[in-house]
């Protein structure tokens, strides 16, 4: 009986264990469903935006910045009662996270990474609560290289990250500029959805897009 207990026990421990380290939100729209596993290796990120999902933070929230081929952004707490046309983008937290930025996380399509103030800003810290979910597009070597030489500072992208440029496709002059922390998992096609739709001259959808934010919870016993 003691040893059925304690074995019980090591299993639920294990499994919770497991589960911290594979936090998953789902991001429901009028558009569907997109799963977004939240990585590790940034754990301030990770941990702020799990904070603000618990909070509900980001229910009923826009994404109120959409530009086909590039991204689609959400966050602002201004964009929850905002009138039809207002511009959208300057809202936020009052409080900047560190920048994280990780050689093997790069703007792939899928990728959910932190916005931030580019002016004022030396250190590259993060706005507290925008993100945008990269859409991009599929580049070919010569527009590589040419990206290299201009844009990237002569920095040469590794050979399995080129391979993804050219296939899946995404943002590669935004790598180690902006935190990248997360990455769709499921639902891809409802950034292709989000980033087709008509918008204004800022950007912003014609048609309201809100958003609903839920963490994901699943237990893996050993």
């Amino acid at each position: 009986m003691q040893r059925a207990l304690l074995l019980s026990f090591f299993l639920l421990f294990c499994g919770s264990v497991n589960a911290q380290r594979n936090r998953k939100v789902k991001v429901t729209t009028e558009y569907g469903t997109m799963v977004i596993k939240l990585y590790d290796q940034t754990p301030l990120h990770r941990n702020n935006f799990i904070k603000l999902v618990k909070q509900h933070f980001y229910d009923s929230l826009l994404f109120h910045r959409v530009i086909k081929n590039f991204m689609i952004q959400g966050g602002d707490p201004d964009s929850k009662t905002a009138k039809p046309g207002a511009e959208l983008g300057n809202g936020g937290v009052g409080y900047r996270v560190p920048a994280e930025f990780q050689l093997d996380l790069f703007h792939k399509k899928g990728m959910l990474a932190a916005a931030r103030e580019s002016d004022g800003n030396p250190t590259k810290a993060s706005d507290g609560c925008q993100f945008y979910i990269v859409q991009g597009k599929k580049f070919t070597d010569g527009q590589l290289d040419t990206l290299e030489q201009t844009r990237l500072g002569g920095r040469k992208l590794p050979v399995d990250q080129r391979e993804v440029y050219k296939t899946i496709g995404g943002t590669p002059h935004l790598d180690q500029n902006y935190t990248i922390f997360g990455e769709v998992i499921k639902g891809l096609n409802i950034v292709d959805s989000i980033a087709s739709v008509k918008t204004d001259k800022n950007n912003r959808p014609v048609q309201d897009i809100r958003m609903k934010v839920r963490l994901k919870r699943k237990f893996f016993f050993f």
